[in-house]
């Protein structure tokens, strides 16, 4: 696969997990209302370990391919973001081969660490006037090795991986109705 083809390849999947995470919490909030939402969030919380373990596998795979194969040198912030994804693919992995429910209270920390981290990247993407000095070493953060169908970058990528992860783990975090307190 060319590099272009792969920008474009995670540019849809990150998309379509953005897209998967808006309809994970709409349903939630149209549960009560809904019979198809309250099957999506059953569904959602059912196999949520699997698919956030898959984002972030997904997510951890395609970081490496630009920086190894395609040769992106990854900024700063790019590394902090790294250094919140990579551990959630293990972690989630673990959690879902043993049904660990209890894993959000130790994924929602490092995916919205990581969601704040690419926020900020992305804002300073396009407005590079907000680097406050983050990025003193190496490529600058401002840097957008592509920008794909106009506004999808690598920081773009890594936050709807972590709002994904999010959006399917911290549901997870209280109780089912007929699991005890």
């Amino acid at each position: 696969m060319d590099v272009e083809a792969a920008q474009l390849f995670f540019s849809l999947l990150a998309l379509l997990a953005l897209a998967g995470a808006v309809v994970v919490l709409g349903a939630r909030l149209l549960a009560t209302r809904s019979a198809a939402a309250g099957a999506v969030t059953v569904v959602a919380d059912d196999g949520g370990l699997w698919v956030a373990f898959l984002v972030a596998a997904t997510s951890s795979a395609g970081s490496l391919y630009f920086s190894e194969v395609a040769d992106y040198v990854p900024c700063r912030l790019c590394w902090f973001q790294r250094i919140a994804m990579y551990p959630l693919a293990v972690i989630l992995l673990v959690a879902a081969i043993r049904r660990d429910r209890s894993v959000a209270w130790y994924v929602v920390p490092l995916a919205a660490v990581g969601a704040a981290v690419s926020t900020y990247h992305y804002l300073i993407e396009w407005r590079p006037s907000l680097e406050g000095g983050a990025c003193g070493v190496g490529p600058s953060c401002t840097d957008i090795w592509f920008r794909e169908l106009g506004f999808v970058t690598l920081a773009f990528m890594a936050l709807c991986g972590f709002l994904a992860i999010l959006a399917l783990v911290v549901p997870l975090a209280r109780p089912r109705p007929e699991e005890p307190t």
